[in-house]
């Protein structure tokens, strides 16, 4: 499928942060200062002509605190500092533009770290889709495994499976005009070419990147397949001790360069990293979290 040429589908799409966390810039990138830095949660929301509010992750929400309120979860909460407000959560945001919470019937998750997740509860109706290995190896972790797998469970509503569309499944896989090289393939939503995911797995197993175009530009939301415009620009790549917390450092490693690739040959192509404050001053049209809150 030529998703460059051919009938697309337009969608707005509006970026907005929910919640930030601190780490020290230079676990992130090489070359960077050992200044303790702000990393924005971003998410998209995204009009479609015809499912109307659809959501791409979510952010942070305060049910981050509750959920890493013992042992072993708080560990996530002493390594990652988190800053969250319950008026910064996404619900909330998208009830001052006009959009209810509970006419939200599609979110898309990348994968499935408490910043992505972290606000999926507030959503009552809405269908969730995501790559099948981003979610099925995480159901049989031990509470520890999970914890070191950035994964918090009760950040889950319940009938979570029930209400899940695994990608797979459920839509069709194409091939990528040469364009978008060297991606070359990736799935059609929802059929009519206006939302087409990527597999950027690497950051976290089975991870998911957005193509689509809004008022004539072309946006890749590429999740954490890098942590900030500079890191695929110059091809800087985190710290090697950052492995260890990589569900695949060689996939993430290979899709960093791809896009590096890509920014190299698609200067117009907009590529949006969920944590990239360069990123979040250009697009997020929001308020930013200026404090917010956090409980140690």
């Amino acid at each position: 499928m030529d998703v460059n040429k051919g009938a697309i589908t337009e969608v707005s799409v509006n970026l907005m942060t929910a919640g930030y966390c601190t780490h020290r810039e230079w676990l992130t990138i090489q070359g960077g200062s050992g200044a303790s830095v702000r990393f924005p949660a971003m998410f998209a929301y995204i009009e479609h002509p015809r499912l109307g509010p659809v959501l791409f992750d979510t952010g942070y929400s305060t049910r981050f605190f509750q959920a890493t309120s013992s042992f072993p979860a708080r560990l996530y909460r002493w390594t990652t500092p988190v800053y969250i407000g319950e008026e910064e959560s996404a619900a909330n945001q998208l009830r001052n533009l006009g959009v209810m919470p509970e006419d939200v019937r599609t979110i898309i998750l990348s994968h499935f770290h408490a910043d992505h997740i972290g606000g999926v509860r507030d959503f009552a109706n809405a269908e969730f889709y995501y790559l099948r290995e981003a979610y099925r190896p995480l159901q049989d972790m031990s509470p520890f495994q999970a914890t070191k797998a950035g994964f918090l469970p009760g950040l889950l509503p319940g009938r979570f499976g029930d209400r899940s569309r695994l990608i797979e499944e459920t839509c069709s896989k194409i091939s990528l005009d040469e364009g978008y090289a060297p991606f070359t393939e990736g799935y059609d939503l929802f059929g009519d070419g206006s939302i087409i995911g990527i597999n950027l797995s690497g950051h976290a197993l089975g991870q998911l990147g957005l193509l689509l175009r809004s008022a004539g530009h072309e946006y890749f939301l590429c999740a954490d397949a890098a942590w900030s415009t500079a890191a695929y620009a110059s091809h800087r790549r985190p710290k090697s001790i950052v492995k260890l917390i990589k569900a695949d450092w060689q996939q993430y490693k290979d899709n960093l360069h791809r896009l590096h690739i890509l920014h190299r040959r698609r200067p117009d192509l907009h590529i949006i990293p969920t944590h990239c404050r360069e990123a979040e001053q250009r697009y997020v049209t929001s308020p930013k979290v200026q404090g917010g809150a956090q409980r140690g």
